[in-house]
Formats: C-alpha cells, structure tokens, sequence
C-alpha cells in the first residue's frame, strides 16, 4: 500500500498492527537487536585453578539431586522431616556447588532448591559459589543461580531469630568434624558481592552472562524487584517472564539495610565514570537501564543525576544538519532504548524542557521512523501535564492516518493514552481517530468504530467495499454490519478500545458496542486482547450502571459459550461480581440448562462453582439467601470504600 498525505476518504486502507519492541518482526519496524558477542576471554591476572580443572557432576550425583528435589517437591510444606531433607540435600549442594552451578540440569536444580532453603544453608552456598565468583558470574549457566540466590533476599532478610536457633545444632555437628562454624551473613555476602562487582564493574556490566547479576544485584540493593524478575522467580520460561514491557512493569518494595542503598550509591556512580559506555554498548546499557528504575524510586536525585549525565553526553555529539544531536540517538538501536527509560523517569520540569530544546518540531519525523518511533511513545506515556501535551497534540494530530498507514501504532495509542490520563484533547483525537478509520462521515458510518478499531482496520477493508478516490462514502448499512463475523482483535486496538472507554465521555464507543449483534460482542468476550474491552466496560469510571447494562445484556444467550471459553469465562466471572441478585438469577438460569455440559468443560466447571449452580437448581431458596448476603456485604464494602 502506497503513503500518501492524509485524507478523509482514501481508497481501502488496513493499517499495518504494529508489532512488540525490537522483536525484529517484520511489522515491527525495529531490528532485532544483536546480542551475539564473542566469548570474554578472561584475563590471566584473574584466572583461578577452578576455570582450568571445572569440576563435573556425575551421573550418580546428578540423579541423587534430581531424586532429592522431586522428594522435597512431594513432601508436606511443612514438619521436621521436611526440614531435615532440606538441609541434608542443600549440605550436599555446599560441597557440590560450583558442579552443580556449571552443569545446565545441575543448575536447574540448584536454582530450585534454594527456593527451598532457608537462610543458613543459602548462605553455605553463597559462600561456596563465591570462591570462584567470577567464574561463575560469567558461566551461562551459573549466573543463573547467582541471580535466583539474590532474588531469595526479600523472604530471607526478613528471617526470625528463631532459624538461627533451629541449626545451632547442625552446626556443632561440623564444628565437630572439623568445619569452621562461623559463617558470613547474607548481608556481609552481598555487601560482598557488590564490592567485587564495584571493583571491576566494566566487566561485569559488559559481559553476556555479567550484566544479569549486576543488574539483579542492583534490584536487590535497592530493596525494589521489577516484574520481569518476579516472573522469573515463578520460572524462566514461563510466558510471564517474557511478556511485560519495561514501562508496564510494577514494581515490588522489600526492606532492606541502610548499608545496602550506600551501597547502590557506590554502583551508580561507577556509571558516571564510564558514561559513554553505557550509553552506546548494547550489553552495558541494559545495566544502566534497570539502575535508572531502581534509583527512580529509591534515591531520585541520583536518578535525576544521570539522567542529566546521558543527555549531557548525548547532547554534546557532533549536532546535525538536522537538528539536536540528541535526534541522533534517538534512531539508534541501543542509545534509544536508553533514551526510552530517561524518558520514563524524568520529571515533568526535565520533560518539558527535552521536549523545547531536542523534540519540538521533530514528532512527526520521528513517529515515521522505525526506530524512534519507540522513544516518542514513551515520551508520550510519560506525560502529565496539559502544558506539555498540548503542543505535542498540536503537532502529532495532522499525521494520525499517516503513522497508522506506517505500520505504527503504538504512537497513536501512547498519545490517546495521555489524553486520557491528563484529561484534554480528548474530543479532538476521537474525531481525529474516526476520520483516520474513514468512518467520520456519513455520521452512519460512527456506529462502526468498535470493530473498526479493534482490528486496525479502515472502513472500506473491514466490510470490502470498493470506494474511488474522491467518490461520495457510502452510508453505513447496518443488516451488512451485523452479517459481517467480527474481525481478528488486535492487542493495540484492544488498548485503543479501553482507552477510549477511559474518556470523560465514552458514548459513541458504548453505541458502538452496543450495536454489535450477541456473536459479535460473544467473539470479543473470548478473544485474548477483546476480553479486556470488557473488563473495561466494567471497571470504567466514566460507564455509568445503565450504559453497562445496555451493553452486557446483548450477551444474554451466550453465557454457556462464554463459560466454556478459556477468556469468555473470566469476563462471566467479572459480569458476575458486578450483577444485581435479579440479574445472577437470570445467568444461572440460563447456565443451568446446559448445567452437564459445564461441568465436563475445564472452564465452565468452574464457573459453575462460582455460580453455585447446584444449590440454584436443587436448593433455590438457600441459593437466593446466599446471593442476598453477599449482595449485601458488597454494598457495605462499597460505601465503607466510598467514605
């Protein structure tokens, strides 16, 4: 499809979805970032015996481990047996620990068990493991298990008194084999980490498998997990681990010792030395990056030193013909998605000033270029104040087709976005949005605008019509609307949809909705991104009870669908929360019919228990009063949330 300048009424556009980050899809228009680096080559000064003479793990200790985790997978959470397997396995594992940590499956397995163990035995490991820390902190299988050891310090720091107590024990046993009894803290063993890490810092943040620990290091010290870490906690190749984006990640706050925040100074200061660096190398700017996020909460003066140290550099680069340096970076693969999280944690002062001295003028070239398409929609995610959006507004609004027809709309979301939370514009980009699908006029052609921009998808594509350049559009024929299954619903028009919902006024998308025939709204219920215009729909403060009644009731008939569908029947769940008692009645009504048929789906059985569905049809009176006092606890739940 060919660009051309916007106008209201082109020929049959489909706008391309766009695609995540730097995933290097085709639609994505940014490239695959290359992270493929030579081997590191450690030098001599630092070479130990262990890197020469790596110990293996056997067979036979290999299998043991994997005996003893599945043993401890399948024992009681709690009792002295258990305890007692814990602390044998993780005895082994001390004197094992850098075999296991090297070997892929070892690693695994080491990374599980110290989920399981408590403080004392973690910190034998530790200790074991730090003999040889640079090794292992460069070992694509060992940085795994340094980083799930510190990731055990929000449930470790917090420990009671009483563990130590619980191993006095054990631990006269080694000093009776001759073992030394003393062992650091876990405090003494990060402490000692980040001083290592500190000493030779270009290192560690510049290496493949380094960076990881210096950034899980930072998160640690900082007493701030970021979501992608939780995820990772819940496992390494769960979706979770792999599906949030940086600017959508929340956080989560532990305590930690005042001696760890002095030492987080001391680590972000070492940025500073090497600034230019962590600016341009791929690896070590991912370290910088989480440094920013960490100190944006815990010491943002620091944060704001940075900040002004990157743009200081940036700015002070050969300028180019076309403007600020700055423009520079921002096309730049991996300085850009710096740029991104500076963005992300400046304060609307610095904002506004970036945008006067290195943006303004510029949005327009750089929402239609592949790359720093990217850094201006952070930018636009990071605005809160009408001073600011207003001459974004004004400068971003004549190109809103155009960048849709580019194949980027995440621009057009990020702007809809700050709309919505800083309150203005919003008629404006609505209006914008509606022309830009064609579907503005005839006023016929509005009450299309769901399925249109769900599926990214202008008028004439959507129902295949064949419309002349400059020939009048045709009027919207509903019997041709409702006949039309509704499209494939993208996760960046699904956002737009809710987004919109978010509006001071959301009638025209709570028309639209409601015009969708039962099947229609039913396929958004059960589509992955769909579900959530739903979710909307329910939580929206600008919905009022009536317009959510008008929209939720074209569902009646298809709740046993919704029920039996993997996302269906979580939005039935949120509808269900929210229902009056006559309106629970009529649901579980119509789910009881087809009350057998729930029960054998993986997803309607639990729904029916939701419902109570069995008491409903065999008890209805005991079922009502369950309901009535529920109902009734909500709403004294409500006003004590309202006061």
């Amino acid at each position: 499809m060919g660009l051309g300048p916007r106008s209201p009424h082109k020929a049959g556009r489909r706008f391309p979805a766009g695609g995540r980050r730097g995933s290097g899809a085709k639609e994505s228009g940014r490239p695959r970032p290359g992270r493929q680096r030579p081997p590191c080559l450690l030098p001599d000064r630092r070479s130990d015996p262990a890197r020469d003479a790596q110990p293996h793990l056997s067979p036979e200790g290999l299998g043991y481990f994997r005996r003893a985790l599945s043993a401890l997978k399948e024992a009681p959470e709690t009792g002295e047996e258990r305890e007692l397997l814990v602390h044998n396995v993780l005895k082994e594992a001390e004197a094992q620990a850098l075999a296991l940590a090297t070997n892929r499956t070892g690693s695994e397995m080491l990374q599980e068990l110290l989920g399981f163990s408590p403080l004392k035995p973690l910190c034998r490991v530790w200790a074991a493991l730090h003999l040889n820390l640079r090794f292992v902190a460069c070992h694509r299988c060992g940085v795994h298990v340094l980083q799930s050891a510190l990731l055990q310090l929000p449930r470790l720091l917090g420990s009671p008194a009483e563990e130590e107590e619980e191993e006095g024990e054990r631990e006269g046993e080694e000093d009776r084999d001759g073992k030394d009894g003393s062992l650091e803290t876990l405090e003494h063993l990060v402490l000692g980490l980040a001083a290592e890490v500190c000493e030779d810092f270009l290192f560690y943040c510049g290496d493949t498998h380094g960076s990881f620990v210096v950034r899980t290091l930072l998160q640690v010290l900082g007493g701030t997990l970021l979501e992608s870490e939780r995820a990772r906690q819940r496992g390494s190749h769960s979706p979770e681990a792999q599906r949030v984006p940086t600017w959508e990640c929340k956080p989560t706050d532990f305590e930690v010792p005042e001696t760890f925040l002095n030492r987080l100074k001391d680590l972000s200061s070492c940025f500073l030395k090497d600034i230019a660096v962590f600016i341009t190398d791929k690896i070590s700017s991912f370290c910088l990056q989480v440094a920013l996020q960490i100190l944006h909460r815990k010491l943002p003066q620091l944060c704001a030193h940075l900040c002004n140290a990157v743009i200081g550099y940036l700015s002070s680069r050969n300028s180019s013909a076309a403007g600020s340096p700055l423009l520079l970076f921002l096309r730049d693969q991996t300085s850009s998605r710096l740029l991104e999280q500076v963005l992300l944690v400046s304060e609307p002062l610095r904002l506004q000033s970036l945008f006067e001295d290195h943006f303004q003028g510029q949005l327009q070239t750089l929402a239609a270029h592949p790359i720093a398409n990217f850094p201006l929609q952070r930018f636009l995610d990071a605005v809160t104040t009408p001073e600011l959006l207003s001459p974004m507004f004004e400068e971003l609004s004549p190109a809103l087709e155009a960048v849709l027809a580019q194949g980027h709309p995440g621009v057009v979301i990020a702007l809809v976005g700050a709309c919505r939370r800083v309150g203005t514009h919003q008629a404006q980009v609505l209006q914008l949005l509606l022309e830009a699908f064609h579907c503005a006029e005839p006023s016929s052609r509005q009450v299309s605008c769901v399925p249109l921009f769900a599926t990214l998808m202008a008028y004439e594509v959507y129902y295949g019509l064949m419309e002349e350049e400059g020939a009048v559009p045709a009027e919207h024929q509903v019997e041709m609307a409702a006949a039309r299954a509704l499209g494939e619903v993208t996760v960046l028009g699904s956002l737009l949809i809710q987004h919109l919902l978010h509006f001071s006024t959301p009638d025209l998308i709570l028309r639209s909705l409601g015009a969708l025939t039962g099947p229609q709204l039913l396929t958004l219920a059960q589509s992955p991104a769909g579900s959530h215009v739903l979710d909307a729909v329910l939580t929206s403060p600008s919905v009022t009870r009536k317009q959510r009644r008008r929209v939720l009731k074209t569902l009646k008939g298809q709740y046993v669908a919704l029920a039996c569908s993997r996302h269906g029947s979580r939005v039935l769940d949120a509808i269900w929360s929210g229902a009056a008692l006559g309106a629970r009645k009529e649901i579980a009504a119509e789910l009881g019919e087809r009350n057998q048929e729930l029960i054998r789906d993986p997803f309607g059985h639990h729904v029916a228990r939701n419902v109570a569905l069995t008491t409903f049809l065999k008890r209805r009176e005991a079922w009502e009063q369950q309901q009535g006092a529920v109902a009734k606890r909500r709403r004294a739940l409500n006003s004590i949330l309202e006061d």
